[in-house]
């Protein structure tokens, strides 16, 4: 913008140009030169060549879609005159998707006010100060005031009375009550009498941020200047007692109203009300909303809005639908706010059918739903696994013009990570910084908790050195999270030298900490250290929960020390830590692996006595009991009892009773429990068809043959031996006696069976089984191809791998890295470099994460395995192609290449 002091003064009644830059023969529609001038030229050169008409001219109608605030700045700047620049601000501003900023509208005040435009100016004033979105163009306007009030200023420029008012409302909007006060003192200094809109501004100013105390002193003015305090004062300081979360004086604000002549209406209503749910008094909230009628006040959009959302943070979800088609029954239509609430409250209880279904009402109603909407539906199908569902949200979200945020990307990358698919994880963050999003604490957090899960520690330390490149601070969870897999994967003095590096890097170690290494300590058999961490542990002032004495309490039992363990138990109560279901479980289950029932059932009735439920667990460890000895009965009867308590059997329960039936060779009941499971929605495991395949391989073999020491192998063969038996037909006979019992194979059963073959090198036998399921319309899933690719590279078929990465990109799913790293090493061992160039070029356009590729490909793929050429080749094709590498990570790499 221009020095408003160096503009020349146009006067009124002044022609409307100082001068036409254009001769009189460009009074013919604009022709496009080769280099065309700007937007503001050419609008300029048709005003200055068409003064009356310029509005119909054809070549500025075709300007119009293009025309953005930023070239109406530029505009102003230019030598119009201040009249034509007042009406091609109207002008454009009533033309579809247009809207002027305060920068546009500062443009035009510089040169309305320095031409004595006065009465204009006030109302561009008011207009700017309307037009602040977001608090940068508050200050923006509070800048552009003061170069027109000082004191060195030539055009001096008045506010009044409206306008002052208009700029403190919007001040309040953004709760800028400091810069407020400073504009009420202005007002004073500059004799500017205020009126009851100024110190109602004041008030609800101030009540917008709790500080009733300093609103009051307001309210005492407007008595002092000779008004009365109105329905307005009073609603606000309702308001400002609520933010108080002081309800009661709020309440007595609100009793005091018709006393003071003020009529209570919608909003008074509405404040009160939400302040109440906000407080946990929902009940009353309920009662006083439901009297606004008789108050002659009618619910708004926000009062029903405020119930609902108060009845679905205290999971009262049927009463808030109640309202919700009670509002649409009224003519109340609901807004954005309104049906977020809801989407939220029924993804957060997995009513993600019913969510989609608002989601989609609110969309044929022509309501935009905002990010927060889109997040909460996404974040249900994240928390269940339903990733398809949630990147279709994704797709709606985009194609609807709203742009995703990083909690949308944190809540992909979460649920990716939940399902063990951490590359696709990882591709997400490519698409977060794309979108020229930061990556938070949550997101490496999340990261780094997904490559630990699935042993990729190398991955994992990778990604805290990112997040520590890019300024984040790792804290107790990430370092909890990398303890917890150290121990996990058997690396316990790790963890423990990682532990007390914690003091030096600032963080304190909390109870999460302490019990990922107690528990690491116990499951390594080392009970005695673990007892010297809890020691240290209290004198640490950490106190250790019912976690930490669970851990100790199992490392003790499975090390046969049940008589200490239930010491330990008791000394847990005493200290004030009540012990848990999964406390009393562990016990139950060491007791029953001993044989004793009476033990395990007092130990049932002490957990019922402590006020706990036993859940799936408790009576998964009785079924399992009973079905070592063959009591089929009591554990079926268990079942039972579990319905009726309406706790849900998992795969592990149903496992348990499909061996005891088969052990008793009633392979019929088996398959009756397997049709029950398929039933319930629970999927069978790797081991519940293992066992199935098991027990039909030994009935075969019982009937093909007569040697006893062949059958004796069968029926004691582990479950990595029924793969390696596991023949064509067997399955074949698995899926006859599936269809008999009314459990069709799906999906699921032949990706069991096929990564179970996978696993021990049985090719052969995966990929007819693969082909036979194609055959019957069953898509096989990004599992069973990376089943297949990895056994493939494990035995060198490095042409079929090939084969099954085109196929997999082609379906939409993405190969393992672990497995490209074993295909491309295998094929440059093999000297075939053109396929294995092409390979990696085409996992480069499968949207992995750039980084990841680095460290899994070229770092300990190729360079481990001293194909440094190769290394530097492929790093100059992601160079090509616009990778972006971390520079950790290139630094990783220089120096990989270097020490080769």
């Amino acid at each position: 913008m221009r020095n408003p002091m160096a503009m020349n003064i146009i006067n009124p009644g002044q022609s409307l140009l100082k001068k036409k830059p254009f001769s009189s023969s460009t009074m013919a529609p604009l022709t496009l030169d080769p280099d065309p001038p700007d937007v503001p030229s050419q609008i300029f050169s048709v005003i200055s060549t068409h003064p009356k008409t310029w509005q119909k001219h054809p070549s500025i109608l075709k300007l119009i879609p293009s025309i953005s605030p930023s070239h109406v700045t530029s505009l102003y700047n230019l030598n119009l005159t201040p009249q034509i620049a007042l009406d091609f601000s109207f002008w454009i501003s009533q033309k579809p998707g247009f809207k002027h900023t305060v920068q546009s509208y500062a443009a035009l005040l510089n040169l309305l006010i320095t031409n004595n435009f006065v009465k204009a100016s006030e109302k561009v004033v008011i207009f700017m100060f309307k037009s602040c979105y977001a608090v940068e163009d508050i200050r923006f306007v509070l800048d552009f005031l003061k170069r027109f009030s000082g004191r060195d200023c030539e055009f001096k420029f008045m506010l009044s009375v409206r306008c002052y008012n208009t700029l403190l409302m919007s001040l309040s909007k953004f709760l800028l009550i400091d810069e407020m006060k400073s504009v009420y003192r202005e007002m004073l200094e500059k004799m500017v009498p205020p009126n009851i809109y100024t110190f109602n501004t004041m008030v609800n100013g101030y009540c917008k941020v709790g500080n009733v105390v300093e609103a009051e002193l307001y309210v005492s003015k407007i008595v002092q200047a000779g008004m009365s305090p109105d329905t307005f004062t009073y609603t606000s300081l309702i308001l400002g007692h609520c933010r108080n979360k002081d309800v009661d004086s709020a309440y007595r604000v609100f009793r005091l109203m018709p006393q003071k002549g003020c009529r209570r209406n919608e909003v008074s209503y509405t404040n009160l009300v939400h302040g109440l749910c906000e407080v946990k008094r929902l009940d009353e909230a309920i009662e006083l909303f439901k009297k606004m009628r008789e108050d002659d006040c009618w619910p708004t959009v926000r009062t029903y809005t405020v119930i609902i959302c108060g009845l679905c943070g205290q999971g009262r979800k049927v009463e808030a639908l109640k309202i919700f088609d009670e509002m649409l029954e009224k003519g109340c239509q609901p807004n954005v706010h309104t049906y977020t609430v809801l989407i939220d409250c029924l993804s957060k209880e997995n009513k993600l059918n019913e969510a989609r279904k608002l989601l989609s009402g609110m969309l044929e109603k022509g309501l935009v739903p905002s990010v927060v909407t889109y997040n909460a539906l996404i974040d249900g199908y994240c928390k269940e696994g339903l990733m398809e569902a949630a990147l279709e949200i994704l797709g709606v979200m985009e194609s609807n013009k709203c742009s995703p945020n990083a909690r949308t990307y944190n809540e992909l990358i979460c649920g990716f990570c939940k399902m063990k698919n951490v590359h696709k994880a990882m591709a997400l963050l490519n698409k977060l910084l794309e979108q020229q999003l930061t990556p938070n604490l949550i997101t490496y957090n999340t990261l780094i908790h997904g490559q630990c899960s699935v042993g990729h520690l190398d991955s994992a330390y990778r990604l805290l050195h990112l997040m520590k490149e890019s300024g984040l601070v790792p804290d107790q969870y990430t370092y909890s999270v990398f303890i917890d897999s150290l121990c996990k994967s058997g690396r316990v003095e790790e963890a423990s030298v990682l532990f007390d590096s914690l003091k030096d890097k600032g963080i304190k170690a909390n109870e999460v900490i302490y019990t990922a290494l107690i528990d690491g300590y116990c499951k390594a058999g080392k009970i005695d250290n673990a007892h010297s961490l809890l020691e240290r542990m209290l004198i640490d002032d950490c106190l250790p929960n019912a976690f930490t004495y669970n851990a100790l309490i199992d490392g003790m039992c499975k090390e046969k020390q049940v008589q200490e363990a239930l010491l330990l138990l008791k000394k847990m109560v005493k200290v004030g830590v009540n012990p848990s279901v999964e406390t009393y479980t562990i016990l139950i289950e060491e007791v029953l692996k001993e044989g004793d029932f009476d033990h395990a059932n007092r130990l049932l009735d002490q957990l019922a006595f402590s006020g706990l439920r036993p859940d799936v667990f408790t009576y998964t460890a009785f079924i399992h009991a009973y079905c070592s000895i063959g009591n089929v009965k009591a554990a079926e009867d268990l079942m039972v009892k579990m319905s009726e308590e309406e706790i849900v059997p998992d795969s592990v329960t149903y496992t348990l009773l499909i061996r005891a039936y088969a052990n008793l060779g009633l392979i019929y009941s088996a398959f009756d429990v397997l049709k029950r499971m398929s039933d319930a929605g629970c999927e069978p495991s790797h081991h519940t068809y293992a066992l199935l395949i098991k027990h039909l391989s030994e009935k075969r073999w019982m009937k093909e043959n007569n040697d006893l020491v062949g059958l004796y192998l069968v029926s004691n063969a582990t479950f990595a031996d029924v793969w390696k038996m596991m023949e064509f037909d067997t399955a074949l006979e698995l899926f006859e006696k599936m269809l008999e019992h009314g459990c069709a194979p799906t999906v699921n059963t032949y990706g069991k069976l096929i990564i179970g073959l996978c696993k021990v090198g049985r090719l052969a036998v995966a990929q007819r089984l693969f082909v036979y399921m194609r055959e019957r319309g069953i898509s096989p899933n990004e599992d069973i191809y990376n089943s297949l690719l990895n056994c493939c590279c494990k035995l060198g078929m490095y042409d079929e791998a090939v084969r099954l990465v085109e196929a997999m990109t082609e379906h939409g799913h993405l190969p393992h890295l672990d497995s490209i790293k074993l295909l491309l090493g295998g094929l440059y061992d093999e000297g075939d470099k053109e396929k294995a160039d092409a390979v990696f070029c085409k996992l480069l356009s499968c949207g992995y994460n750039d980084d990841e590729v680095a460290w899994k490909i070229l770092i300990e793929g190729l360079l481990n395995k001293g194909h440094v050429d190769r290394c530097s080749e492929l790093l100059g094709i992601m160079e090509k192609k616009g990778c972006q590498i971390h520079s950790q990570t290139y630094t990783m790499l220089i120096e990989g290449l270097d020490a080769t």
